[in-house]
Order: structure tokens, then C-alpha cells, then sequence
């Protein structure tokens, strides 16, 4: 089999790529490549509406089932890539096919990063990155009482939030001092935990998790820093990924951190792209750092510059990074990249449980985190794509709109 267009993940990036191609004009022949048995969906609902049952899995699907075979794009599922060879321009799958490539589309993600203590292999031990985890999740929930999540991130935040709203105990553990210190500042991590708290989660900071105990193969506690052992009968783990980008690096491509693209999203091996979690770029909006960015807005934006790239009229990627998260009845829009941030700035009171935190290098506005704040959210990303000087006196004055910042 040889295709001109091979994406690898069926995920956000590799279905927008896809999609993109397609919507741009190219006519020659994709093929999809996924791990799953599904047609791309959305992950980022899994731990929210999916899981509390908000949203059945139907309405997680990126485009119907038959958008796929009505845009003649060619769905390869429950298949892993194994192997790249650069120079014939092939991928190998675990099974042994080999399919051939024009151009090669890498957007593969990432794999939940795991836990390397005693008793981690132990039945109730889970991450979440995909239904199939959700729904293990769910089938044993019935038999838990209490859950312990093991990350103070998003992901352990959103999984806390709505197992709380499932009736569970949640005992929340995160090994730094605050939850999201890698990603907000003081004030939101303040918030945060006050919320979750408040909800009824035993939130403990500055913990870290030495063993998860067990009997008869099933969970049975967790065995704390500290040397405490708390019950629980189900763990959830939620520290991160690691870049599915090991095909790639052995074929040459370059990455530490995920595998290295430039301005279009090629990696160093010819005809070769990365898109996604995994690729690692310079980022405008972090003063040129490289990084990966962890985002459905990245995944998608790179999948149109490298669709452009394909189809020989490259653009350099642009996009301005914004996140969003919901806990409970909050809803957090962020919009930058707070990396190096020296000041933050809180317009509103977080008692009133709406309010944004400004996010200052060097006195220009580089990112904010806006708390059930809409419109700081909506006028606010012209001032971070400006990258504007406002004075913090009157940042932090909420009489005043985002919108009167905007340079003329």
C-alpha cells in the first residue's frame, strides 16, 4: 500500500490534518493511521461530560463515521507504527504491513506517564487519556468509595472534580507545593485548592506517593512520602506524558523533549512532519523557546500549516496558545504562554468566584487565566497577541474593559 499523504494518530491533530488537506484542495490519496478501533474523537471531554455522562460517546466524534469514506480519506485502525525508513519512505506496523509515503504526517501524541513505584501494575491503577481508560474507570467505580489521584494538573483536577460529582471520595495528591505550579501562578493555584477543598477532596500538597498497596491484586491504599497509608480502592494517575515520537527518533530525526520541528512543522528527515503533543517549536508567544504545547487550539493550528506545507504554499506557524479547563461550575480559559512571567496582576476578587490573573514579563501582558470571565477572556487576547505595556494599577481596575487596552 502506498499513499501520497500517511498521518500517523487519529487523534485532534492527525483528523485535523486530514481534514485540512481535504478542505484546501488536495486531492491525492491519505491514509489515517490510529491505535484505536474508533474514528478520531474528541479527548478532551473524557474526563469532563464523558465521564460524568453529560455526553455519550457519539457526540465525541470529530466528524461522522462516514465524513472519512465521503472525503475518500482511508481510516487504518487498531494499527501502530513501529518503524520508520526515511529513505524508502515507509512505516511499519506492529503487525508487519509496510505502507508507503508521499509525505508523512507524525501527529502520534503521547502515552500517560506511569508510575514506577511498588504496587503500580496492581488492578485499579489508572490514567486517562483515551475512552478505553474512561471506561474501565467507570465499569469499576460502582465497587470504590474512595479514589486517589495522584497529580495536582489539570487533568488530576478535572478527574477530581468529577468524582466528586459521581459521590466519591477523593483523596488528591501532588508532590510540589501547589497544584498547577508549572502552568499558573499563586493566586490561581490559591483558587484552585480552595475549591477543591471546599467540594470535599482531601487536597494534599507537598505529598508524594512512596507505594500503591494492595491485596488480592486490587488496590487497597496508597502508601504517602510521609509513610502514611491511606485507603482507597482506585488510583488515578495523572502526571503527564511521554512523546510517542521513539519511531521517529530511531529513523534520525532530532528531539529530547518530543521530536524537533521548524517554522512548518518538518522534522529533520525528509518529507517528514510532527504535529501535536509531540512536536517540539519555537513558540512566538514564549519569546522563541523550544516547546511542546499541549492543546486541541496547537493541534489544530499546525495541522493547517502543515496541510499548507504539503500542498507547496508553506506559512510559518503563528497561532496564539489558548487552554480551557472545567472543574465543577468553573470554567478556566487561559490565552498565552505565562513561561518567564515576573508579575501577575488579579483583576476581580476570586471570593466572588469570577475573576482573571494577568500574567506580566518584562511589563508587556503575556498570558491570562481567566476564571468565569468571558469577556477578559475574549478582549483580552488582541492585548497578548500585541503583546501590550499596560500599567498594573489600572489592569487590575475592573471598571475597566480588556478592550481599552488594544493599541489604536
Amino acid at each position: 500500500m502506498r499513499y501520497d499523504v500517511v498521518i500517523v494518530g487519529a487523534g485532534q491533530g492527525g483528523a485535523m490534518a486530514a481534514i485540512q488537506l481535504r478542505q484546501q484542495g488536495f486531492e491525492g490519496t491519505i491514509a489515517l493511521v490510529g491505535r484505536e478501533d474508533e474514528p478520531p474523537y474528541e479527548r478532551p471531554p473524557l474526563s469532563k461530560e464523558y465521564m460524568l455522562g453529560d455526553k455519550t460517546f457519539d457526540r465525541l466524534y470529530i466528524r461522522p463515521r462516514e465524513f472519512w469514506a465521503d472525503k475518500a480519506i482511508e481510516l487504518i485502525l487498531s494499527a501502530e507504527v513501529t518503524a520508520v525508513d526515511p529513505a524508502a519512505r515507509e512505516v511499519t506496523l506492529r503487525d508487519g504491513r509496510s505502507i508507503g509515503y508521499g509525505d508523512l504526517v507524525w501527529a502520534a501524541g503521547g502515552d500517560p506517564r506511569r508510575l514506577d513505584c511498588p504496587g503500580a501494575d496492581l488492578a485499579g491503577v489508572h490514567a486517562i487519556r483515551d475512552r478505553a481508560d474512561i471506561d474501565r474507570i467507570l465499569a469499576e467505580l460502582p465497587a470504590v468509595s474512595r479514589v486517589a489521584v495522584v497529580g495536582g494538573g489539570y487533568i488530576g483536577l478535572e478527574a477530581a472534580s468529577a468524582l466528586r460529582k459521581l459521590g466519591k471520595d477523593v483523596l488528591l495528591l501532588e508532590v510540589l507545593p501547589r497544584v498547577l505550579a508549572r502552568v499558573a501562578g499563586e493566586e490561581l493555584s490559591a483558587f484552585f485548592e480552595a475549591e477543591h477543598r471546599g467540594h470535599g477532596v482531601d487536597l494534599r500538597t507537598g505529598t508524594g506517593l512512596s507505594a500503591i498497596v494492595g491485596e488480592d491484586s486490587k488496590v487497597s491504599g496508597v502508601e504517602l512520602s510521609d509513610g502514611t497509608i491511606e485507603s482507597a480502592q482506585m488510583v488515578i494517575v495523572g502526571i503527564g506524558i511521554v512523546p510517542a515520537v521513539g519511531p521517529l527518533l530511531a529513523a534520525g530525526a532530532a528531539g529530547g523533549n518530543g521530536v524537533d520541528v521548524d517554522e512548518v512543522c518538518r522534522t529533520g528527515l525528509d518529507h517528514v512532519y510532527a504535529i501535536g503533543d509531540c512536536a517540539a517549536h519555537a513558540n512566538a508567544f514564549a519569546g522563541g523557546t523550544i516547546m511542546r504545547v499541549e492543546s486541541v487550539q496547537n493541534a489544530t493550528d499546525q495541522a493547517a500549516c502543515v496541510a499548507r506545507a504539503i500542498r507547496g504554499e508553506p506559512q510559518p506557524y503563528h497561532a496564539t496558545p489558548w487552554f480551557w479547563s472545567n472543574q465543577y461550575d468553573l470554567r478556566l480559559q487561559t490565552v498565552g504562554l505565562n513561561l518567564g512571567y515576573d508579575a501577575t496582576v488579579l483583576r476581580g476578587d476570586p471570593a466572588s468566584r469570577s475573576f482573571t490573573v494577568a500574567y506580566l514579563k518584562a511589563g508587556k501582558l503575556v498570558a491570562l487565566d481567566c476564571v468565569n470571565m468571558v469577556k477578559d477572556y475574549a478582549q483580552g487576547r488582541k492585548l497578548v497577541e500585541a503583546g501590550v505595556r499596560v500599567d498594573p494599577a489600572e489592569l487590575a481596575d475592573t471598571s475597566r474593559a480588556l478592550k481599552e487596552f488594544v493599541p489604536a
